[in-house]
């Protein structure tokens, strides 16, 4: 491990508002995050994208690296930052791990979180899901179905195991789901063959606070999730929103009642739409990538029961991805699909202003983008990450290699204080001076 000395993470302020009156609550006390956090996967507002500061463009493998971190054993969850302190997932010797570093990468502590559950899929491990975090508590979940929660000093405040009091995962592969955080709760989606829930959990003792059931029509293997639901806030409400089954869902985050549904997402009853890409929050409308990466629905809040054909604000099939979660940034939906190809959407009917391609290879793209300081950063599997500007027209302007990796990289860049942090299957590499 190679270390270097350098200042910790600094805070940075950023708006949290989306426009019209929604807003996506990632966290709960939100206004209590320093905006230089990066506290869940999809960044500080929800929506993969970072502040607008300058971020590095071009490193390698022997250049522009700060330092880099040997992971033990195995994962695939994206980091998460709070403060000076960085905090990842992984399954190493059987076990499942939380591991703390400090910002020049030195390790802080380490805690075993129970027996690991390994990946069966050559992407996947047992600790793919990414940890969610705020002021006070750390929430981490894997797929043994361990679900826990400590302090930032690595104290275990709480741990409960979901599969031992509500069933055995009955999904294909491997779970993907995170867990999210509302102003009350830290919430798992549960979504498989078997009976499947949304969960609510004290975030202070671990006691639940409801359990809501989500068994929707889906055949065979459509039935089947590893998205993570987003929380949208519509003026006091919060509202949770799942994509799984053949359908997009709108729960209450206070008591778990399930207010709306919109299904019309497999009018063929394919048996194989199991769901990978999570839904999006963008502007005034909700956007969720299904069917394998052929269709991509828009829906607006609100309204109550089958709002299928009153709150489709739009649907297309022009381009959608299956793995990569969608971004937004700046009133335009950025959509990179597996294998390569990136769109800048219109929120307000789904029309592509503009797209390029990068370059072809028979690797794909299962890292959901990032946007920072007026860039895209795709990571390909391979750990080769391209810099796309963002303008009138996109263009790539830089591909930045690390080397060869055993497992592909899945993980998204995590982007603080004009740093970037890749973490691959085995490594955590920072970027930037």
């Amino acid at each position: 491990m190679k270390i270097a000395t350098r200042s910790p993470f600094r805070s940075l302020a950023l708006s949290l508002a989306f426009g019209g009156s929604l807003m996506f609550g990632a966290v709960g006390s939100i206004d209590s995050l320093r905006g230089g956090d990066w506290t869940n996967w999809r960044g500080p507002r929800g929506t993969g994208e970072a502040d607008d500061r300058s971020y590095p463009t071009t490193w390698s493998a022997t250049e522009g690296i700060r330092w880099e971190y040997e992971i033990p054993g195995v994962g695939g969850s994206t980091p998460i930052v709070h403060g000076d302190r960085i905090l990842l997932t992984t399954g190493a010797e059987g076990r499942n791990w939380v591991i703390a570093l400090d910002s020049d990468g030195k390790e802080l502590w380490r805690k075993d979180l129970g027996e690991e559950r390994p990946g069966k899929h050559q992407k996947a491990s047992g600790a793919n899901p990414s940890p969610v975090a705020d002021d006070e508590h750390v929430f981490v979940y894997f797929k043994s179905g361990d679900l826990a929660c400590l302090d930032w000093d690595g104290n275990i405040l709480w741990q409960r195991n979901l599969q031992q009091e509500f069933g055995e995962d009955t999904l294909w592969w491997d779970l993907g789901t995170s867990p999210i955080l509302t102003s009350k709760h830290v919430v798992v989606a549960c979504m498989h063959s078997g009976p499947s829930y949304l969960a609510a959990f004290d975030p202070k003792t671990g006691e639940i606070a409801w359990k809501q059931d989500r068994n929707l029509p889906a055949p065979e293997e459509a039935n089947q999730s590893y998205t993570t639901p987003v929380v949208v806030k519509d003026g006091d409400r919060e509202t949770i929103v799942t994509v799984g089954a053949d359908h997009i869902t709108g729960n209450d985050a206070a008591t778990g009642e399930q207010l709306w549904s919109v299904g019309g997402l497999n009018p063929s009853q394919n048996g194989y739409f199991r769901s990978i890409s999570s839904p999006v929050v963008a502007g005034e409308v909700v956007v969720a990538p299904y069917a394998r990466g052929d269709s991509l629905t828009a829906v607006r809040m609100g309204g109550s029961g089958d709002v299928t054909d009153s709150h489709v604000a739009w649907r297309g099939e022009a381009i959608s991805a299956d793995v990569p979660t969608p971004a937004y940034h700046d009133g335009a939906i950025f959509v990179l699909n597996d294998r390569g190809r990136i769109a800048k959407l219109d929120p307000r009917d789904g029309s592509i202003l503009a797209e390029t391609e990068l370059e072809r290879s028979r690797l794909a793209f299962s890292a959901s983008p990032i946007i920072a300081g007026g860039h895209l950063y795709a990571i390909r599997e391979d750990g080769a990450t391209f810099v796309v500007a963002l303008g009138e027209k996109l263009e790539s302007i830089a591909k930045n290699e690390l080397g060869e990796f055993p497992t592909p990289v899945v993980a998204s860049p995590v982007m603080v204080d004009g740093r970037i942090l890749i973490r691959t299957g085995s490594r955590l590499y920072c970027i930037g001076d």
